[in-house]
């Protein structure tokens, strides 16, 4: 199938933007590859002290004609989808032994739960963590000692990160390694509704959280498809996963086998070799593009729109969100998985999951299928899937149909015709919407605004009983340089309960919602934020706010808005407490949410 006229129309936009950044970034690049294997220019000194530890491997380091593989890992044990990371070293390092190479743990990185800090202050810091982590590779991988590096990171701003590194580093070649999700628990949906019924006073602590430990029950990744299962399948899309390795579950005999192989591969993919696949190759306009239509197609998570940017960049690639709106229009939406459904990524995996899919897309001309991965050139090998045959790992072709058609359709006979994500543009500013998961019937709404400055601020009104009317919710101040950005989800019971009493509800925000929201219309990331005097600061409570999915509009009806002057909030109590003081750098130098809201590229 030829590739979609859209698709390539904007991928050759996307080329033409780039092109001076794009050229600055492969020229240095070359210059790094150019150098040879990094090893070989260290002192003896310098070498002694990176091999110190290093055991039955000592030899082959100082030797230098292994390649050597750091493993960059996010581990830790408060994260259910990062605590298998635990033993994957030792995989490693047997697997880099098998495959004539070595392996070391180049260094750690942070890893905060989004989940934990939902509507507290540590999430102030949340959209930043993913600029630390990209600068704490950057410190593992300084030490120049590798050949390859090995990613092992899942979660919301964690993968970006290291996505982020991974393309600084453009010489090294790159794999990374998933955990997969966790067995499934108590139906999303089910937990759904005990959280608005404790919103609305109706259900108790007590059963709340006997609700929220049935659902988050183990280790894996949250079942529902927010912002870590979306950055799994995005991983696929754009070839740095083996294929088929986004949703196979912790602890199983093909999570291993996928996790050594992986090992086996970034060995065979270095420069010391004769399939030399240097990240910088891979991370081009068509795996981000691709990577775009992999988040239209299953209705994936707002953050994206974040990331995605700020990932391109450190690739030299400039993408805007325009690029969104239109590879949206022409990408079907094949999937529905919670919130924009009531299955998981289990229960989506199980129906042909991300082999299908792509081979859909293929077909449908809606991918580059030449596209670079790690495993070979050309996507149509993601079109399969990981088995194990007699103990040994292998891949064969994927379903070539759908086996459960309320979860994954064909994409001649989608849910919808278009992508889950909408952009909006008017006087208020720019910003996204995604309306996968919203109904039809909320694509419009039109209505007074109340204005907020907190989401605290929303809940007491809520508790108040001061909602009584169709509302915008406005909760401005919320952008990367007024507080960090935070997630406002734990206004969604808040608003859905709203909602399910009849009330047209909409909210308007220069902050993010979490991957996890959906059936609420919510106009996020507002840029120009209002900490920087954007339009969203001149609003007033009562004025008439109209947002227009349908048509890509955001607007508020007021005749003197252009006059008016720009509200300014005190924000004092932003810059201190959990961690906050340390963050006031990336506060005053973040970039514009529709790039990427980045500080580091």
């Amino acid at each position: 199938m030829p590739l979609d006229s859209t698709i390539a129309r904007v991928t050759d936009r996307i080329r033409a933007r780039s092109e001076a950044p794009r050229r600055r970034y492969l020229d240095q690049v070359a210059r790094a590859a150019e150098a040879g294997p990094a090893r070989a220019h260290l002192s003896c000194s310098n070498q002694s002290h990176a091999y110190a530890a290093s055991g039955e491997d000592k030899l082959s380091l100082a030797q230098g004609r292994a390649p050597n593989i750091g493993i960059v890992t996010a581990y830790n044990d408060m994260l259910s989808a990062h605590q298998p990371y635990e033993h994957y070293p030792d995989l490693i390092r047997a697997a880099a032994r098998r495959a004539g190479a070595t392996a070391q743990v180049a260094g750690g990185v942070p890893a905060m739960c989004d989940g934990v800090t939902q509507g507290q202050p540590g999430m102030e810091l949340s959209l930043f963590s993913r600029d630390v982590i990209a600068l704490a590779a950057g410190v593992a991988l300084s030490h120049n000692c590798f050949d390859a590096a090995l990613y092992l990171g899942v979660c919301d701003k964690i993968v970006p990160g290291l996505v982020m590194a991974a393309a600084t580093f453009g010489h090294i070649p790159a794999v990374f390694l998933p955990a997969g999700p966790m067995t499934s628990g108590m139906p999303n949906d089910e937990k759904s509704k005990v959280r608005n019924r404790f919103a609305a006073g109706e259900a108790t602590r007590e059963e709340l959280m006997a609700a929220e430990m049935a659902a988050y029950h183990g280790p894996g990744t949250c079942t529902f498809y927010g912002t870590a299962n979306t950055n799994q399948m995005l991983m696929e899309f754009m070839g740095l996963h083996l294929p088929g390795a986004s949703f196979v579950n912790p602890n199983t005999p093909l999570r291993e086998a996928l996790t050594t192989a992986g090992a086996e591969r970034a060995a065979q993919i270095t420069a010391l070799g004769n399939d030399y696949r240097p990240v910088a190759d891979i991370l081009d306009e068509r795996a981000f593009v691709n990577g775009i239509v992999g988040l239209m197609a299953t209705g994936g998570s707002t953050n994206l729109v974040l990331h995605l940017p700020a990932m391109a960049r450190a690739a030299g690639i400039l993408l805007d969100l325009e690029d969104f709106a239109e590879i949206s229009a022409v990408t079907p939406l094949m999937a529905k998985v919670y919130p924009n459904g009531l299955a998981d990524v289990n229960h989506f995996h199980a129906a042909g999951g991300l082999a299908f899919l792509i081979g859909e897309l293929l077909e449908a001309g809606l991918l580059h299928p030449d596209a670079k991965t790690v495993v070979g050139d050309g996507l149509a090998l993601y079109a399969k899937e990981p088995k194990m045959i007699d103990g040994a790992l292998s891949w064969a072709d994927g379903p070539a149909t759908t086996l459960n058609d309320r979860i994954l359709r064909p994409h001649e006979a989608p849910f919808q015709p278009e992508g889950g994500l909408k952009q909006l543009s008017g006087n208020l500013g720019r910003g996204v919407i995604k309306v996968s998961a919203v109904a039809p019937e909320r694509h419009v709404i039109e209505a007074p605004a109340r204005i907020f400055h907190d989401q605290e601020e929303v809940k007491a009104a809520f508790k108040a009983g001061e909602f009584t009317s169709d509302t915008v919710v406005v909760v401005r101040f919320q952008g990367p340089r007024a507080n960090g950005m935070p997630e406002l989800h734990s206004l969604t019971p808040t608003l859905s309960v709203l909602q399910d009493r009849g009330l047209k509800v909409a909210l308007v925000t220069d902050g993010r919602m979490s991957g996890a929201s959906g059936k609420v219309p919510a106009a996020i990331h507002v840029s120009p934020e209002a900490a920087e005097g954007g339009p969203i600061a001149r609003l007033r409570d009562g004025d008439r706010v109209r947002l227009d999915a349908n048509a890509g509009t955001l607007e508020v009806l007021a005749e003197d808005f252009d006059s008016r002057p720009a509200v300014q909030a005190d924000l004092s109590a932003n810059t201190h407490g959990i961690g906050r003081e340390l963050f006031e750098v990336f506060r005053q130098n973040a970039g514009p949410s529709t790039s990427g809201a980045a500080t580091v590229v």
